[in-house]
């Protein structure tokens, strides 16, 4: 997965495409990608910002409002919205594949054949944020996010592209992990495994 981290990244919007959408005085959206959007907004897209401008400043680089710094280059507007976000996690967030923007870290997977796998997966102590780990290194898709090395600050969501790579590695890589408990751990020995950890193993044809 690609690591969006709005901490550095600067997103280019055309001004005059920007100047038009906020003159119709509707409600419109700026993607990752620069690109602007009336409603309905894909779903398969990422945004800086949704909504409507309802007063315009005198200083056009406010006109997003004051988490987004604004510079002109010619015809490019140059925005920076880190600051935005909160706004931002609200504008993306049902439709992540999960959510690791808070303390207590990632609690689930939106989809559910990757949620029955982490679900499953849990039985032998393995975490959600492993298995995101996973994914962000070995599958396709977007890491938005705001990450701060020094002192080290993370919050981010996930967005998934390849969602059958997903599925299918994910699914083995789970497998194989297990696999090594149930020879090598004391803790998961087979004769001894609760009704759960027998229906994980199972789920992952082990048993």
């Amino acid at each position: 997965m690609k690591k969006f981290n709005l901490h550095n990244e600067i997103v280019v919007v055309q001004r005059k495409k920007l100047i038009d959408v906020v003159n119709q005085d509707k409600n419109f959206a700026i993607s990752i990608k620069g690109e602007i959007y009336k409603e309905p907004y894909p779903a398969d897209e990422i945004y800086i910002f949704q909504g409507k401008i309802e007063s315009k400043p005198d200083d056009f680089k406010k006109v997003l409002g004051s988490g987004y710094k604004i510079v002109e280059d010619k015809e490019r507007l140059l925005i920076k919205a880190s600051n935005a976000w909160n706004d931002i996690i609200r504008y993306n967030i049902k439709n992540a594949d999960y959510d690791d923007t808070t303390a207590d870290g990632i609690g689930d997977f939106s989809d559910k054949k990757l949620e029955d796998i982490g679900w499953q997966a849990t039985e032998f102590n393995i975490s959600y944020r492993e298995l995101a780990n996973y994914l962000e290194e070995n599958c396709g898709g977007i890491l938005l996010c705001i990450e701060i090395e020094e002192p080290y600050q993370f919050s981010g969501l996930g967005f998934i592209k390849e969602r059958q790579c997903a599925y299918d590695k994910l699914f083995n890589y789970c497998r194989e992990k297990i696999a090594d408990k149930l020879k090598n751990d004391s803790d998961f020995e087979i004769e001894h495994l609760t009704d759960d950890e027998q229906e994980a193993a199972e789920f992952f044809g082990l048993l």
